[in-house]
């Protein structure tokens, strides 16, 4: 496998709720991370007093995080709507040479920031809030 270049990792965002994705404006660095919570069952009977996990068994949960420059188009306001109201819509992560990750995300933050001579960025970050379908590339 090449070496891939980090600005076709994207986050896309659904406009409308039936399937109108549209990747978030401005973008400049993004990241999605996989977490699956373990269940320990070591019991005085383990092997060697080896740990033991259940397969299987623990809460599985995806974030996505992404940040860049403030353009004020639409999926910028898109994403303030989806905050300010509480929804939870579809988002696809696409992962050059790996797949497509889709599913309900909910926006945990958002982060405005600007300077004097510069200009203004922001953060986002969302938590996974249902079962995430995986598609490969």
């Amino acid at each position: 496998m090449t070496a891939q270049n980090g600005k076709d990792l994207l986050i896309k965002l659904d406009m409308d709720n039936a399937g109108s994705f549209e990747t978030i404006a401005g973008l400049r660095a993004t990241r999605i991370s996989f977490n699956a919570e373990t269940v320990d069952v070591t019991s005085l009977e383990s092997q060697g007093g080896w740990r033991e996990l259940l397969g299987g068994a623990g809460v599985k949960s995806a974030a996505i995080s992404g940040s860049g420059v403030f353009r004020d188009a639409a999926t910028d306001e898109r994403a303030r709507q989806i905050f300010f109201d509480g929804e939870v819509p579809r988002f696809q992560v696409i992962v050059p040479d790996f797949g497509i990750i889709e599913g309900p995300f909910m926006i945990a933050s958002i982060d405005y920031a600007g300077s004097y001579n510069g200009e203004a960025s922001y953060e986002l970050s969302m938590a996974s809030a249902g079962a995430l379908d995986f598609t490969a590339l």
